[in-house]
């Protein structure tokens, strides 16, 4: 291939959320809040997952996945745009961008993926009760992910070494983080095999788990059109509300990230949505799921009612004095 193909740029200036300067101390509080609950809630229903013995269930193991995942979302991203906000050294260099990029994908894709195991347990527990201690085991849910993996892998790897080898007429990224569309819209030239690999390759590969997870609720929702108690029904949709509502947020923002020609690329837009996808929702998750979900309830609270045990002293009983 021809040396003109390679980028002659040797780093990125990530410009931010905003350049207001006035903006700034306000952009810091709350990238550090979002994070600080992200880290502290993930955490929490990580701790109450591993320790509580009502907790070991393939569907918890899945759960505590997406802990992890979310966790490590918004670590690529957040700590580093804290970084920039507070030096207002915001320069990035080019292995360095491409990098996180290709990190940044790999986990996005993995929650994807992790949400359509849930889904196939969701799917199991309330259309095959009775076989659900022999189809959802542990084994399985190691084989799903590691089978996700597999797959998120190499497609991230894809696209990272497709942007890596497009030429760029600007390092100014309007952006908070090293993502596929804003690095696309700096491109001399319209980067057509990089749309056109997102739109066959990439559609199939983010799109799958998604299909997948339709095709569970339509068997869900056909198990539950045919209960008779109201009882059953109430039980149905709290066992799937909280999944439902993580895939509802997740989806919602892939949507209206990636799967729009670069052309359409609205550069403030799609910073206060990015927001939202890498900070926000993965915050969002463990309280939803804390929430919506009695047994990780009870379980958080077991344990805050443990910690408090041991951290009180005991009182000596005093001897009886005759």
């Amino acid at each position: 291939m021809d040396d003109t193909n390679w980028t002659s740029i040797s780093e990125f200036v990530l410009l931010g959320l905003s350049e207001r300067q006035d903006l700034q101390p306000l952009i810091f509080a709350g990238l550090l809040t979002t994070y600080l609950v992200n880290l502290a809630g993930n955490s929490l229903l990580l701790g109450a997952v591993w320790a509580d013995p009502q907790l070991r269930s393939p569907m918890y193991f899945l759960l505590s996945q997406l802990a992890v995942v979310d966790v490590s979302f918004a670590s690529i991203t957040l700590p580093q745009a804290l970084v920039h906000v507070l030096t207002q050294h915001r320069a990035v260099p080019f292995a360095s961008c491409m990098a996180q990029l290709f990190i940044f994908m790999a986990v996005g894709n993995m929650e994807g993926y992790l949400l359509a195991a849930m889904a196939y347990d969701r799917y199991v527990a309330i259309c095959n009760p009775l076989h659900y201690a022999t189809m959802v085991t542990r084994p399985l849910c190691l084989k799903m992910a590691a089978i996700s993996w597999a797959v998120v892998i190499p497609h991230s790897l894809l696209h990272t070494v497709m942007a890596a080898r497009l030429r760029y007429c600007s390092r100014r990224l309007q952006h908070f983080f090293c993502d596929l569309p804003p690095l696309l819209h700096l491109s001399c030239t319209r980067p057509f095999y990089n749309e056109l690999a997102a739109f066959t390759e990439g559609v199939l590969v983010v799109l799958a788990p998604f299909v997948f997870i339709l095709a569970s609720y339509a068997c869900i929702g056909v198990t539950v059109g045919r209960l008779r108690s109201a009882h059953g029904l109430r039980k149905a949709l709290s066992t799937c509300g909280s999944h439902l509502t993580v895939v509802i947020l997740f989806y919602g923002t892939v949507a209206w990230l990636y799967f729009r020609p670069a052309s359409s690329y609205s550069q403030e837009r799609d910073r206060q949505v990015a927001i939202f996808y890498t900070a926000v929702a993965p915050a969002l998750n463990p309280l939803i799921y804390s929430l919506r979900n009695k047994d990780v309830a009870v379980a958080l609270r077991r344990a805050r009612r443990k910690v408090l045990a041991q951290g009180t002293p005991s009182l000596p009983i005093p001897a009886n004095s005759h």
